[in-house]
């Protein structure tokens, strides 16, 4: 692998050596000037060889693979196969694609789970000249074999260290032995780690490798703050963020299940919230990611799985509610904030056993995160008429006298006279209406 350095200040896209018929719908398209991966990664896609790019989310590698594959394919014949790991980040690709390939008059098709598999066999009938695919559901088609890779002479594996951490290496291999060895193979990692290497020396032919940020790099424009708070005190200090920042807010969340009690709990402070994994239909997913870029929803709780299709430019903030499980996926979190050159905000909400966490996501960024002390927490606030979650209540006046009140009357009793509990049978427990399915 070779390590390429290429510094041309204000360059544009006619430099890059992309057709005059392309560059013409890029700037009907309102791309002005290429974002750094996309100038370095352009000229040596178009060259023919292997490429290895290393880059964060949003920066643009769609066009910076997407550009000469459809230059090339224009020229030649065969088939351009785009592998991601998540069905909304293919959608996302296939939309950016199929708005320049058309004034080519090249066909797309995508094959993502979640979708109607008769429409995707329609497409695929069309002999499509780009075919945008998640690997899940791609070695469906390879098992039913309605799909055919012998002509692909294009191959992009994108976001490739998070399809690994998927637990799509079998499906990935796979299909690396489907598709023809005499082809150009480019592949986008935001992390370099050992797997993706010794992928890249089985499966690529002397890979050139460009790098916009060094892996685990994050954005300078980006504002890093670290919380470290009890567990119970994360929803009041979520409360507050909200509360302080007016624009579009991420949070995540590292469970589905707590992504969607997440979200539910902040619809009761009052601002509009959905929620974002995988037990959401294709459908839900893109109702609620399409409400959160429209503004419809001010707040989108996510887990990581999911977020990796969120491509929206203007989030202000991004709150980590819970700390990821792995340090990686804090730079995939993080980068949904701070795009295009914009300012950004990410906090975290670290538990006080979780320090050692911390130190490996500073250890693999080689920064440190500031502590930002937590004072002047707000009261939980109860939920706004309509909703059913409930928050954490305050604490109870100890003028109450709760523990000598009556269990059922809540008349206030002698201790001499309480009654004797420990002989009798629970109570059946009772399921209101806070328990019912959303």
């Amino acid at each position: 692998m070779t390590q390429l350095e290429i510094h041309k200040p204000n360059i544009g896209f006619a430099d890059l050596g992309l057709a005059p018929i392309l560059v013409d719908v890029i700037t009907r398209l309102g791309f002005t000037t290429p974002s750094p991966i996309q100038a370095k990664a352009i000229p040596v896609a178009l060259t023919g060889a292997d490429l290895m790019g290393i880059a964060q989310t949003g920066t643009g590698k769609t066009l910076a693979f997407g550009l000469p594959m459809l230059q090339q394919l224009a020229k030649n014949k065969g088939t351009g196969l785009i592998i991601l790991p998540t069905r909304e980040l293919a959608m996302q690709v296939e939309e950016t694609l199929a708005a320049f390939s058309s004034s080519f008059g090249l066909r797309t098709a995508i094959l993502v789970g979640g979708a109607p598999m008769n429409k995707q066999l329609q497409a695929l009938r069309q002999n499509p000249h780009v075919i945008v695919a998640t690997p899940g559901r791609l070695n469906d088609h390879l098992d039913h074999k309605t799909v055919n890779l012998t002509n692909v002479r294009f191959l992009v594996l994108d976001e490739a260290d998070r399809m690994l951490d998927m637990g799509f290496e079998p499906q990935i291999k796979r299909i690396l032995a489907t598709v023809p060895k005499d082809r150009q193979t480019a592949l986008f990692s935001a992390t370099m780690p050992e797997k993706i290497k010794e992928m890249a020396l089985r499966y690529m032919r002397s890979p050139l490798t460009v790098e916009i940020a060094r892996a685990g790099s994050t954005g300078e424009q980006i504002i890093q703050e670290m919380y470290f708070v009890s567990k119970e005190s994360k929803l009041q200090l979520l409360d507050k963020m909200l509360t302080d920042h007016p624009g579009s807010v991420l949070v995540f969340s590292r469970t589905k299940h707590g992504a969607r009690k997440l979200a539910d709990k902040v619809r009761g402070m009052g601002h509009t919230s959905a929620d974002i994994h995988s037990n959401r239909s294709l459908s839900q997913r893109q109702a609620a990611l399409s409400g959160f870029k429209s503004g419809k929803y001010r707040v989108l709780v996510a887990t990581d799985i999911a977020a990796r299709g969120i491509d929206v430019q203007d989030i202000g903030l991004v709150v980590n509610y819970d700390l990821p499980d792995n340090p990686e996926d804090y730079v995939h979190r993080i980068g949904r904030t701070g795009r295009a050159g914009k300012k950004g905000k990410a906090v975290s909400f670290a538990e006080h056993n979780q320090r050692r966490d911390v130190k490996d996501i500073e250890r693999l960024m080689k920064r440190s995160i500031p502590e930002t002390p937590v004072a002047g927490l707000p009261a939980p606030r109860q939920l706004v008429p309509g909703q059913t979650h409930s928050i954490e209540r305050p604490e109870r006046s100890g003028l109450q006298n709760r523990n000598n009140r009556h269990p059922r009357t809540g008349n206030v009793m002698d201790k001499s006279r309480r009654p004797n509990f420990q002989n009798r049978a629970p109570r059946r427990p009772h399921f209101g209406s806070s328990f019912g399915h959303k």
